[in-house]
């Protein structure tokens, strides 16, 4: 249990057991007074974050621009978006933060996740949510209160799909006869699929059918408990560890020095004590750290070449060889 599956290059490079790594949510830009970015200097950004050595973007499902909610995300379709990003990058891994399995058929995602997959040489990685949006749901004529069987039914659609000619019953979303079959198929054997919050489902579902965790911030006493109650789960059934990963909201001031003040979600807070707190992380068993600017008040490119000269080198410590699937 000291090591996690090798699966494609994406996976692979952004998570090392007992290591973290960090990457960035996609928009990256400061739309802090309303829901909607601007979009703009998205596409200079995202290659600005690869060349400094950031190991994954992170783009999001929201279908519907919800105004309780608060944040529209980046506005493009995540499978359209990430298809074009994989054409305009090379190495940085590719997330999804996270599909919303009710609101979609799977035999498209499936379809869509593997041709992006294919497209960039193995880079993508999918995050995968039960939704938590209730104004979603009548959009899309789907109950609400039947998510988490929809849910677990998706994910396994999406399974199958992965297999030659496959074969699938009892499943909400169709049946799959073995005399049909779903292209392309993921450059490795599966696309990897991390389950985030609890997605109306159980820890133990999680431990055993998920390829990570994706969590929110929390307290570090409580982050470390859940980890390892997550961990020791995964023993019963796995014999690799699997990788946790959360986002964290930034505001990084230029006084490295700056003491942490509580944002949303995160901190106000200097290179200095962000080091140090992210090296709390590592050490509780978190592997990656989703860097959120939404809220950051300096130059965007000024900050991730901050982040680059005075955070990065911390954690990303060696030029690793590069890994395939």
């Amino acid at each position: 249990m000291n090591s996690f599956e090798p699966i494609n290059k994406g996976f692979n490079q952004v998570f090392r057991y007992g290591k973290l790594s960090v990457g960035v949510v996609v928009p990256i830009e400061q739309y802090s007074t309303g829901p909607v970015p601007a979009m703009k200097h998205h596409l200079e950004r995202v290659q600005l974050a690869e060349q400094l050595g950031f190991k994954a973007i992170w783009v999001r499902d929201v279908p519907f621009n919800v105004p309780a909610f608060g944040d529209a995300g980046q506005t493009y379709d995540p499978f359209t978006y990430l298809g074009f990003l994989a054409a305009q990058t090379s190495e940085i891994g590719l997330g999804i933060a996270s599909i919303a399995l009710p609101l979609h058929h799977p035999v498209h995602v499936a379809k869509s996740v593997a041709t992006i997959d294919q497209l960039s040489n193995g880079r993508l990685i999918m995050g995968v949510a039960s939704g938590d949006r209730y104004e979603e749901y009548p959009g899309m004529a789907i109950e609400y209160e039947s998510r988490g069987k929809l849910f677990r039914d998706a994910f396994e659609y999406i399974r199958a799909a992965q297999e030659d000619f496959p074969i699938l019953e009892d499943n909400h979303f169709g049946k799959l006869n073995g005399q049909a079959d779903i292209l392309p198929k993921p450059s490795a054997y599966k696309i990897p699929m991390l389950l985030t919050g609890y997605s109306r489902q159980s820890l133990d579902w999680n431990a055993e059918h998920s390829d990570g965790w994706m969590y929110y911030p929390r307290d570090l006493y409580q982050q470390q408990n859940t980890i390892a109650q997550w961990r020791t789960l995964i023993a019963k059934t796995s014999t690799f560890s699997k990788p946790f990963l959360q986002p964290l909201y930034i505001d990084l001031q230029e006084d490295e020095n700056f003491k942490p003040q509580l944002i949303h979600l995160g901190f106000r807070i200097g290179a200095k004590y962000l080091v140090e707190y992210l090296h709390h992380l590592e050490e509780i068993g978190v592997n990656h750290i989703a860097l959120n600017l939404r809220f950051n008040t300096n130059n965007i490119e000024q900050t991730l070449e901050q982040l680059a000269a005075k955070v990065l080198p911390h954690f990303h410590k060696t030029q690793e060889a590069k890994t395939t699937s």
